[in-house]
């Protein structure tokens, strides 16, 4: 596992600026989450039927209400059976209302962490097919952030505002329907104040809507900034660096918090806004009713007339502008979190439609059996197009032989390793193993080819067992043992509580540095492959303890060939030719002794470590 932190800042390369949540954007989301939906559409189906059912109940409450009403309004008296009659069937629909509410809430829920659970599980199964160079550019807490926050933020609107979208259409269809029924003048009012609520809801929309994504943005920098600082607390307290470092988290997390506030108050702004206007149309309402009963009552309107209306009827139409109007004054309050769950969706996607690693040629081989012959021919490379790290480079590794890549920092030794897994492939020239070019070799078998030993240690959530038998598919306790004595760690790791099977937590952290390098190396010992890299392996290990591995190394090497990256030149003296690079190109190349008689670039380095 290779620690991309640290080439991202000797690659020069950037974080991709995030684009702008245009219209078309939206409706492209909008349709990709359509599409997750719908593919639960079982359970969705039964949603849309449950929102049916418990939205007609809803509905049929104020009829039966009136009914009641105009009962007990009738000029022949009190009709207390029908007012009972009413009254029983009103409670009758609120409550059957209710509980199908309830199941439709717990259904939505049940339908959404599906729809959670799939997008997550794409997100991830995305990552691992991506190349190095998507995590060289992507800060990992920016990853996280989007995996867990933007995840959630969906999640949070599929399971409860897409209920009440739905709930909403049909309220405010079904009240037009009895309302028109009622009494078609009093709909007029709403053909003045709905339109300037849409307008004004679709104006303040286009002004919301990138203040979410910048939001959405700013939360993932912070959060990426937090997971960096983290990881390096050592070295700020070190360098006393705290001040510092909380200054700028301090200023990344006002940013943050500002962009939160601004879509935060300029979304809230659209509910009061709706509201006050949905307000003024039932207030028109009222008013407008109570003067079409009057004249109704008075008999100036008679029975059956465009303009007549009872009390109770009034009391109907009331109730059913209320329910016309409360959807449209919710959705305005909703939709700046659909705002925020377009924009989270949107930055989801945009890991799912990354570009993943170049396929294999159609004709790719597979290396069974690899002898380990491997040149580079007249190899140059850049990260960038305008910044070339190695130039013209040939090399060649007879199988068997070790091949040691020195030079000052910065001059592509990593880069070399690189290629040769084909984390990247090459600008131009080309790589050979056993004569193939590796691009036309199936990326698994290339990689399962090469046994990696790296100065920054990677270990996982697990027993020690388990981290070093990850070397090998089906390795067995004695084979682990045999590894750690070869290793030298077998001792240390045997004086642990439970041994083999002590957990290794958070990467290791309750054991040394030294340790969990050693624990490492023992991974790779228990490896079959046959060709090795070694990354400054035993930098983080005491001169006494490199030693004995060393020894160790020459029988791991045996067989195998080796590239070793080295900056501690006594450590690769024994190397079967010695590449000096210097600039991206090849300064020097021999064995130690024929490089120390030429008295150059790589006598100079030598002479700096031991003169």
């Amino acid at each position: 596992m290779i620690n991309h932190s640290n080439q991202r800042g000797n690659r020069g390369m950037g974080a991709k600026p995030e684009k702008k949540l245009d219209r078309k954007t939206t409706t492209g989301v909008l349709k990709r989450l359509s599409g997750y939906v719908l593919k639960q559409w079982p359970l969705f189906l039964m949603a849309i039927i449950m929102t049916l059912l418990s939205n007609q109940l809803s509905l049929l409450g104020p009829k039966y209400s009136g009914l009641a009403i105009d009962a007990i309004a009738d000029e022949s008296g009190v009709q207390f059976d029908i007012v009972w009659a009413n009254v029983a069937k009103m409670l009758i629909c609120y409550v059957c209302a209710a509980v199908l509410s309830y199941l439709l809430a717990v259904l939505m829920i049940r339908l959404t962490q599906r729809i959670v659970y799939t997008m997550r599980k794409q997100v991830f199964e995305k990552l691992t097919t991506l190349p190095v160079g998507f995590f060289d550019t992507h800060a990992t807490g920016d990853i996280i952030s989007r995996i867990s926050y933007d995840i959630d933020t969906v999640n949070s609107t599929l399971s409860h505002d897409l209920v009440q979208v739905m709930t909403s259409i049909y309220t405010v269809i079904g009240s037009l329907i009895f309302m028109w029924n009622i009494s078609k003048p009093m709909i007029l009012v709403f053909v003045i104040t709905v339109p300037i609520s849409i307008l004004f809801t679709r104006y303040r929309s286009k002004k919301v809507r990138p203040l979410f994504q910048k939001r959405s943005q700013k939360l993932g920098e912070l959060n990426g900034y937090a997971e960096e600082m983290l990881s390096g607390g050592r070295t700020i307290a070190v360098y006393h660096r705290e001040a510092e470092i909380g200054n700028r988290f301090d200023k990344r997390n006002k940013e943050a918090m500002d962009a939160y506030y601004m879509s935060e108050y300029h979304g809230s702004v659209m509910g009061p806004s709706v509201m006050f206007i949905n307000n003024l149309s039932i207030s028109l309402v009222m008013i407008f009713g109570g003067i079409l009963y009057m004249y109704s009552s008075s008999g100036e309107v008679r029975v059956g007339s465009l303009f007549f209306i009872t009390l109770g009827g009034v009391a109907q139409f009331v109730q059913y502008s209320r329910k016309f109007a409360g959807p449209i004054n919710e959705f305005a309050n909703i939709l700046h979190e659909f705002q925020s769950a377009f924009s989270a969706a949107e930055r989801i996607f945009r890991i799912i439609d990354e570009t993943p690693e170049t396929p294999d040629a159609p004709n790719a081989v597979i290396l069974e059996k690899c002898d380990g012959n491997v040149d580079l021919n007249d190899v140059s490379f850049g990260y960038v197009e305008d910044r070339q790290i190695l130039k013209n480079v040939n090399i060649a590794a007879a199988s068997g032989k070790t091949v040691a890549i020195v030079g000052p920092t910065g001059a592509g030794k990593t880069t070399i390793i690189n290629l040769l897994m084909r984390f990247y492939d090459v600008n131009s020239g080309n790589i050979t193993v056993d004569g193939n070019e590796i691009t036309g070799i199936k990326r698994e078998s290339l990689r399962r080819a090469y046994t990696m030993v790296l100065q920054d240690t990677w270990l996982f959530h697990g027993s020690v067992f388990e981290n070093i038998a990850y070397g090998k598919e089906g390795a067995t306790l004695e084979e682990v043992k045999l590894a750690a004595k070869a290793a030298r760690i077998d001792s240390f790791i045997e004086r642990l509580p439970n041994g083999y099977y002590t957990i290794l937590s958070d990467g290791g952290t309750n054991i040394s540095k030294g340790q969990r390098q050693l624990i490492t190396i023992a991974r790779a010992m228990i490896s079959q492959s046959s060709m090795l890299i070694l990354d400054e392996a035993t930098s983080n290990v005491d001169s006494r303890t490199e030693i004995k591995i060393q020894e160790a190394m020459k029988e791991l090497m045996k067989g195998r060939t080796c590239f070793i990256i080295a900056h501690r030149l006594s450590t690769i003296q024994h190397a079967d030719i010695i590449i000096v690079l210097k600039d991206g190109s090849i300064a020097e190349q021999g064995s130690h002794d024929e490089l120390m008689k030429k008295d150059g670039f790589y006598s100079s380095l030598y002479n700096s470590q031991f003169g």
